[in-house]
């Protein structure tokens, strides 16, 4: 059952992928614990992608709530919200049936913030250009070493909250040397999204583009 369900994911994964791939647009997921700052760090890649000219959309996944389809929305930008109720994790059914309800036509790029865990979401793949995991100085030193699966299934890792680490009494390097260990072949960004420490260089890697 398990595996029958996996793979009917990433059946319609692929074709979400194809289906983004058709109107030109570039999608991401963003993974991440709660409170690891994933809304704020597409917040600020929206700005940014705004000033340019380029169209952002994001779709916010959420147990419940709608918290941060809220914030998204001020931004005015076009945002969905999707709540999975008891599910940990959106998957590639729920993504696929909000890409019906969208004009892709309009849009350039969509930010997918994803259920914050660190675990479930791993094997659920949506269909996206490249995948994001957030975490922060706040969540201790070990969170590599914790949940090192999904460091290796992903594209670029954002370590937040940098300029908190001293107060906290966190060393960043110490996070840095495990992710080398899991994922030698990585690359990881450190940001204080909430000052724009480190977005920009954030945001060029993800679009392959200077910004």
């Amino acid at each position: 059952m398990g595996k029958d369900i996996l793979f009917a994911n990433r059946k319609i994964a692929e074709e979400n992928k194809n289906r983004l791939r058709q109107y030109g647009v570039k999608a991401y997921d963003i993974l991440g614990s709660i409170g690891s700052g994933k809304t704020t760090l597409i917040e600020k890649m929206i700005d940014l992608l705004s000033e340019r000219g380029i169209k952002a959309g994001v779709i916010a996944g959420d147990v419940t709530g709608d918290d941060d389809y809220k914030k998204f929305v001020r931004h005015e930008v076009w945002a969905m919200n999707i709540n999975t109720e008891k599910e940990c994790h959106l998957d590639a059914r729920l993504i696929n049936h909000a890409l019906e309800s969208v004009d892709l036509g309009k849009l350039d790029i969509i930010f997918i913030e994803n259920v914050g865990n660190l675990v479930c979401p791993v094997d659920f793949p949506l269909g996206t250009e490249k995948r994001v995991v957030v975490i922060s100085v706040t969540e201790g030193d070990d969170m590599v070493r914790k949940h090192p699966l999904i460091f290796t299934q992903t594209d670029f890792t954002v370590l937040n909250k940098i300029d908190l680490a001293e107060i906290i009494e966190v060393d960043p390097n110490v996070i840095l040397r495990d992710f080398e260990r899991v994922n030698p072949h990585g690359r990881i960004f450190l940001t204080d999204a909430k000052h724009d420490v480190g977005i920009k260089e954030l945001l060029s890697a993800l679009i392959d583009e200077d910004v």
